[in-house]
């Protein structure tokens, strides 16, 4: 019998599902392990790099770094060093295939399933070969667990009851912040021309370049303090040509300026959209 039953990939933040390994176990005990782990996904950023939930038959293990947390659901004949060694090689599996940015961005659950393949190969490796063929690796996960042993739960713990958790006042997990801007208009693609122009024409002083590649990601990118942030580079572009006033003719300026306009016109009116409805996974 297999001793690793069911894996997971999911963000620490907010307990968004990444990626998880197909199930083919549909009891009811089982089921209710599944939903319980997706309860206990939602709080891993308030427990320490690794735990267990024990049950009468299934056990939950997860192993977390940074933002990323690998958890698995065994049987009670699973050792622990087992669960944490495959959460560990899971872990870096998922790690070296997918950037912190593109995990970051991730809006929809299971945006990574492709990665499901991978987790059944794993899977796979550590329920059928045997543990000597594991021995310098599961002495090292030994040792650490020694040393730091994981966070002990029981399964009852993940659940939340009569609106308290753990004898606190339940949490209310808001849903990650929706920072998807609207589409872009055709009027936004010729601000963005243009100051990638006037940024080539800028190559050899640094300031401006930056000042006009920072208005082309103001106005592709949500950011805190937009408005000051516009102003701000909208005083500091005509200050620089003012200053520039001798090496540049009036029509120069007037066109870096107005771009500078128009950049600024676009960036801050476009908004960012409205949220929609989470999907019922």
């Amino acid at each position: 019998m297999s001793m690793i039953l069911f894996a997971c990939v999911v963000r620490v933040r907010d307990g968004l599902p990444l990626s998880a390994s197909t199930d083919f176990y549909h009891s009811q005990d089982f089921l209710e392990c599944r939903r319980r782990l997706k309860t206990l996904a939602l709080r891993l950023a308030q427990y320490p790099g690794r735990g267990s939930a024990e049950g009468l038959d299934f056990s939950i293990h997860f192993s977390s770094s940074r933002d990323v947390a690998c958890m698995a659901i065994c049987s009670r004949q699973c050792p622990a060093a087992v669960a944490f060694c495959f959460l560990e090689t899971l872990w870096w599996e998922f790690t070296a295939s997918y950037g912190t940015t593109c995990i970051g961005l991730a809006s929809r659950p299971y945006a990574f399933l492709e990665f499901d393949s991978v987790i059944q190969k794993v899977k796979w490796h550590f329920n059928y070969v045997s543990s000597t063929q594991m021995e310098s690796s599961l002495e090292k996960i030994q040792e650490e667990l020694k040393f730091q042993p994981p966070v002990v739960l029981t399964l009852e713990d993940t659940d939340v009851a009569n609106g308290v958790m753990n004898g606190h006042p339940q949490m209310h997990l808001e849903p990650a912040p929706n920072f998807r801007m609207e589409p872009v208009t055709a009027l936004g693609i010729l601000s963005l021309i243009l100051n990638i122009m006037c940024a080539a024409l800028n190559l050899i002083r640094g300031i401006h370049l930056a000042e006009h590649s920072l208005q082309c990601y103001l106005y592709l990118f949500y950011s805190p303090a937009r408005t000051m942030k516009v102003v701000l580079m909208l005083l500091f572009i005509c200050l620089g040509n003012m200053y520039l006033h001798g090496l540049r003719n009036l029509w120069q300026i007037l066109f870096h300026i107005g771009v500078a306009f128009l950049s600024s016109y676009q960036i801050l009116t476009r908004q960012l959209q409205e949220k929609q409805s989470d999907c019922g996974v």
